[in-house]
């Protein structure tokens, strides 16, 4: 259906006059009669009773004067919504990490952001297949090694290394190891060397394997490793950014620990005025810059 016949029309409805219509879209009124009958062909019934003090509606036209009505009030919203842009901060962002840095990291320092920027829309994506940011499947990637597609922006966010941590309670029920030898008498906890991961972290575990473990456990992520550590299973291998949210976790084997892994931040060249995708980015690096005070203190 034509929106300029549909906005004539709405004038028209609203002025009750093809006159006054004409006067406001700066159009004659022939022009104005003439795009109102060419509407009502095409929808083949009459939208305006026609009196000498002006048009009333017919049934049908109220129908669609409600239904331009609604269109008008959101093109209106829209056309608000774009001006205030440069200020505001709305609508859906999509967020892909890894599972791990998703749920331990990320998620629980969401509500900052949210409280900084009610209206936004946050979709979190979390899996270890990288999606394809210039083909928009996500606006934003965190991810564990440098993003190698093309026309994106990158920046290192920061540099962590995977390292054995367990519980007190663990520890005193099975005492501490010594040497990595001694990782044979307890239980591992740590992702599948055949798993999705970074090469830092399959070492490190093929590492601890060698040593024949007497007891192990191997999940698909670290929020499954973790929640192993945390119920007193065994010695985990875990990202060292768990110990800022988890402070009473003990590393064990402190000379024990995988090369360091970079952390970027992604997003399309294309995306670059973004306003959500730049709240983000500074949330991020807002949080990042807190985790690094506390590891100081630490």
């Amino acid at each position: 259906m034509d929106w300029d016949k549909l906005r004539i029309f709405h004038a028209v409805a609203d002025a009750g006059s093809l006159t006054h219509a004409g006067d406001k879209l700066n159009l004659s009124q022939s022009a104005v009669s003439r795009q109102i009958r060419g509407l009502e062909e095409q929808l083949n019934t009459n939208l305006f009773h026609r009196h000498a003090r002006g048009l009333i509606l017919t049934e049908q036209g109220e129908l669609l004067f409600d239904a331009t009505a609604a269109m008008t009030k959101r093109v209106d919203a829209a056309a608000a919504r774009i001006r205030d842009s440069e200020e505001e901060v709305f609508g859906e962002l999509r967020v892909t990490t890894t599972t791990g840095f998703g749920t331990l990291w990320l998620a629980p320092r969401l509500p900052k952001l949210y409280e900084k920027y009610p209206d936004l829309k946050v979709d979190l994506m979390l899996e270890e297949r990288l999606l394809d940011l210039p083909m928009r499947e996500a606006d934003v990637a965190i991810r564990m090694k440098e993003p190698s597609q093309a026309d994106l922006i990158r920046k290192k966010l920061m540099m962590i290394r995977m390292r054995l941590y367990a519980t007190p309670a663990y520890i005193a029920q099975n005492g501490t190891p010594e040497r990595m030898e001694d990782m044979a008498e307890h239980r591992l906890i740590c992702q599948n060397v055949d798993s999705a991961q970074v090469g830092a972290s399959v070492t490190l575990a093929q590492q601890l394997l060698f040593n024949e473990v007497r007891s192990l456990l191997t999940v698909n992520n670290y929020f499954g490793v973790l929640q192993g550590v945390l119920h007193d299973l065994g010695i985990g291998v875990l990202p060292d950014y768990v110990t800022q949210d988890f402070p009473d976790l003990q590393r064990v084997l402190p000379d024990v620990e995988s090369a360091e892994v970079p952390v970027f931040l992604a997003y399309p060249e294309e995306l670059r005025q973004s306003k959500r995708v730049a709240a983000f980015k500074e949330f991020v690096q807002d949080e990042i810059i807190s985790y690094r005070k506390q590891l100081k203190n630490m």
